[in-house]
Order: structure tokens, then sequence, then C-alpha cells
């Protein structure tokens, strides 16, 4: 194989691998943030894109984040494309935060006493796999906690979004009109 490793590596290093970006999770945030900045439409468009993307991925739906963001962004003139990024606001690192807040935040709002039951017991819930049984005790505070983190979140991913995308497109602007600037008086 010509880009095998010399040195194999090790079970750790593997699992390290695997888990941890190889770069750090600086570089994968920088790219991310290039990827929103460069989605096509106005500043308006892109921030309300995210917007909705990022509300959307505090429901409790995990899997229909995006089939949810998708429509509710063409409906509010947003970017399609920036709110399927922003959904990747729920993932693997941000779930077992969200999950438990929206929880408990869903008991409050619905009236029940969260002092009862602070655990839930999902191998008892999950063992008939009935979602009539799911609904009442998990999904539904879940669903009715995810509306107020979920648009305070919306609302300070909109405004960074917007303040963002237009500095960096003037920023962007002033460059290219300088360089075509420079290249006039050639």
């Amino acid at each position: 194989m010509p880009f095998r490793r010399r040195t194999p590596l090790g079970f750790r290093e593997r699992l390290r691998r695997a888990i941890l970006p190889s770069r750090g999770f600086r570089r994968s945030l920088d790219y991310y943030r290039l990827k929103v900045m460069r989605v096509g439409g106005s500043p308006h468009a892109v921030a309300a894109g995210i917007a909705v993307g990022v509300v959307s991925a505090w429901t409790p739906f995990l899997g229909f984040h995006i089939l949810f963001a998708i429509p509710i962004a063409y409906l509010l003139g947003g970017s399609v494309v920036a709110a399927a990024l922003g959904t990747a606001f729920a993932n693997p690192l941000t779930c077992p935060l969200i999950w438990p807040i929206t929880w408990k935040i869903g008991e409050v709002m619905l009236g029940h006493s969260a002092a009862g039951h602070d655990r839930i017991d999902l191998g008892a819930l999950f063992h008939h796999l009935d979602i009539s049984q799911l609904w009442r005790p998990i999904l539904e505070p879940m669903l009715i906690g995810s509306i107020p983190p979920g648009l305070l979140c919306g609302l300070l991913f909109y405004a960074v979004t917007y303040l963002g995308v237009r500095s960096f497109r003037n920023r962007r602007r002033e460059r290219l009109t300088a360089r075509a600037g420079a290249l006039k008086s050639v």
C-alpha cells in the first residue's frame, strides 16, 4: 500500500481519533463557520435559516430536525441550506445537555411535580415500545420544554449569524475593491 503508515496506530490512538477530531475542535468549528459564511443569500436569509435549524434542533424528534427546519425556513424566507446546517446544533456533544434541560423545563411548564421523578426508568418505558406510553412521560414534556430554550438560542444565533455574515461580506467586498483598484492602476 503506498499510503499506509510505517508504524500502525495502537488501539488507544485509534480510539482517540475515532472520538476526537484529529486536528482539534477549533479547526472543525472554523470550517463550519466558513461554510455558513459562504451560503448564498442575504445575511437575513442565512441568519433566519440558521436560527430555524437551531430551534428545530431543540425538539426531541432526533432524525427529523431537517424535515422540520427546511419547510419552516422556506416559509420564513430563510436559506434552506443554512437551516440544514443549523440542525447540526443537535449533535452527540449537545444532545446529552439538551434532553434533560428540555425535559425539566417541560415538566415545570406542564405543572408536573419534578421532585417525584428526577430520573426516568427508560428500560421499563422501552420494554413494551408503545409510542403512547412514551408520549406522556417523555416526549410531551420535552416538546413543550424545547420551546423557550429553542427560541432563546434561535434569537441568539440569528443575531450572531446576521452580524457575522454581514461583516464577512463587507470585508470581502472591500478586499476585492482594493484588489480591483490596484489592478487598474497597473
